[in-house]
This record gives C-alpha cells, structure tokens and sequence, in this order.
C-alpha cells in the first residue's frame, strides 16, 4: 500500500457523499497532520468527516515538525494545507490528497504527488471499487458544494467511460 497524506477537504467531501470508507479501502491507512483534526473542528462545528475521522482506527494524525516549512507555506496556504504538505515530506508519502489547486501546485514544486477527490474516484471506479462515478459527481456538486467545472465533469465522465449512462 502507498503512504498517503490527506488534506481536510477531501475528507469532508468523500463523507459528504457517503465515499468516506474508500480511503480505507484504496490506501489502508491515511495521515493526518493536527491541522486538519483541527479544521474538521472549527470553530465548534461538526463539519462532514469529523465524527468518520473521530472513529477510524486507520487515520494516523501526526503533528509536523518543520516549523520553519509550515510557517512558509503559511504565507500562501492555510494551515492545513501546509501542515498536510510538510508531514508529507516528513513521511516521504506517495501521494498528497489535495484538491485546491494553490496547494497542489506548491506539493508539485516541494516534488510530491497530488491526487484529489476526483483523481480518487476515478481510480476507485478503474480498480472495480465504485460502479459509477457520475452519481458521486453529481453528489459532490449538490451535497458536498464541491466546484466541478463542466469541461472537469464531462472529461472525468468521459475517462470513466460513462458517457452513455
């Protein structure tokens, strides 16, 4: 299995849609930096994949130690972005779960590999673990408010080999 990382946002739109478990099943285990724990509980708020990531034995949370990294991805990113990117490094990982594309471009320059919730899904669909994916692409627009361009959605539709469904 591939060490991955996981920013927040991924988290929280997989269990908006009910997809939560995938990363489990694609990964094995997943880590988390403080960060993210800390952003699923912002400001008191339950916020989607809270009580998932509260519960799963398989979420490893980490707390990065280059400060001086974090404080300047800080300067660009938000802090779990930074942290997620850092412990990255740390940990030497596979991939990085990101999906802002600010983040991903600076995980591409530090040499890491991004992968987000809808590079996620269509290896899921590829490996036989989701039917289809169309559904969880509408379930992510409606559900989660995840923005999925419409060049994006018909592309990823059209790689799934889902055009006719």
């Amino acid at each position: 299995m591939n060490l991955v990382v996981s920013d927040t946002s991924s988290l929280t739109n997989l269990a908006a849609i009910g997809q939560f478990e995938l990363l489990k099943r694609m990964y094995g285990f997943v880590h988390i930096a403080q960060a993210v724990w800390n952003e699923l509980n912002a400001n008191g708020q339950r916020w989607p994949g809270c009580d998932e990531v509260a519960a799963a034995n398989w979420i490893r949370q980490h707390i990065p130690t280059n400060r001086l990294l974090i404080a300047s991805l800080c300067q660009d990113l938000d802090r779990g972005e930074s942290e997620s990117i850092a412990l990255a490094l740390e940990l030497n990982a596979s991939f990085i779960i990101l999906d802002e594309r600010d983040g991903r471009h600076k995980a591409i320059q530090l040499g890491l590999k991004p992968i987000g919730v809808v590079g996620i899904l269509l290896s899921a669909k590829s490996k036989g673990m989701i039917q289809e994916i169309k559904p969880l692409l509408y379930a992510l627009r409606q559900k989660a408010g995840f923005y999925i361009s419409n060049s994006l959605f018909t592309e990823v539709i059209r790689l799934a080999g889902e055009e006719r469904i």
